[in-house]
């Protein structure tokens, strides 16, 4: 496995930021990490790619622990930081060139271009870092942590500051880095998270409350479940609030309406027995699968 996490934990002062949290992420896995500011999120991050030091628990990288071997894990992480500290008095190919000074990487001319072209900075290659947009900037950080070809990408908020059309060509980028490589990113975008993640860790006051795949967090009965019905006569609305179990029901039309419940098999029975009681004809009764902002929220507050 490519990041093994064991009992980790991390104090600031009485705060308990991160409360012996446990994962491991296998090569070619592409794992969401979410939770609301101050979860602990950049702590767990910071600690994996070797910039923090925990005061508990084992974290290995491609089978190397970090603890007193930061260098060589630092050698197969790329790390992007949510700061995304730059020199902005340099240009952006000898920024990056620094970088691979760093990291002795043969013939970095092409490798430059490479990373250069992966990330869509061609546009603005040849001008100061200081001169660019925020979205910009954040390319030139996603290509630093990519230039000696890391087998591990850890991305703190990596679509922060981008718009639509970048943020989608970002994505991309990740899905293709996905292929080959091992990464976990943070993202407070859902929408994110859901194009490009099949599995996703969330994390709310230092504890895991998640670890699952997408479908099944979707699934979860700790989530709001939701039903959609479509009768074939108007329904009054009040009457379906009636039924057990119900939390909120929302009219679409006069005769379809959404239902969110805690118990979405127990409310489409009810919803069989209210038709046939009042005499209603059911034309459709589904549920809908919950986005992954709503299994957020449930989870984390």
């Amino acid at each position: 496995m490519s990041i093994s996490v064991k009992n980790l934990s991390k104090n600031y002062g009485s705060q308990k930021a991160v409360n012996q949290i446990s994962f491991t992420i296998n090569k070619g896995e592409i794992v969401g990490f979410l939770g609301p500011n101050g979860a602990g999120k950049s702590t767990s991050m910071k600690i994996i790619t070797g910039y923090l030091d925990a005061d508990g628990g084992v974290v290995e990288v491609c089978g190397i622990p970090v603890h007193g071997n930061s260098i060589d894990t630092k050698k197969k992480i790329g790390y992007l930081p949510e700061a995304n500290p730059l020199y902005t008095d340099m240009y952006v190919r000898e920024y990056l060139g620094f970088i691979t000074g760093i990291h002795q990487i043969v013939q970095p001319r092409n490798r430059i271009s490479e990373v250069i072209q992966l990330v869509g900075l061609t546009p603005e290659s040849n001008k100061k870092i200081g001169q660019l947009s925020k979205g910009y900037k954040q390319r030139v950080g996603l290509a630093a942590a990519l230039v000696h070809d890391p087998e591990v990408l850890i991305l703190d908020e990596p679509t922060s500051g981008l718009d639509p059309n970048q943020i989608v060509e970002i994505r991309e980028v990740i899905k293709r880095l996905g292929q080959n490589k091992t990464v976990l990113f943070s993202s407070h975008i859902m929408q994110e998270v859901e194009a490009i993640c099949d599995r996703v860790i969330i994390i709310n006051k230092g504890n895991i409350v998640a670890d699952d795949t997408l479908q099944n967090l979707q699934r979860s009965s700790t989530a709001i479940q939701c039903v959609k019905v479509e009768f074939k006569e108007v329904v009054d609305i009040e009457l379906l609030k009636h039924i057990p179990g119900t939390n909120k029901v929302a009219a679409l039309q006069h005769s379809i309406f959404n239902i969110q419940c805690s118990d979405a098999d127990q409310v489409k029975k009810e919803l069989l027995q209210l038709s046939l009681l009042h005499n209603l004809n059911i034309i459709s009764l589904q549920t809908e699968s919950q986005n992954l902002e709503s299994v957020f929220k449930s989870l984390t507050t």
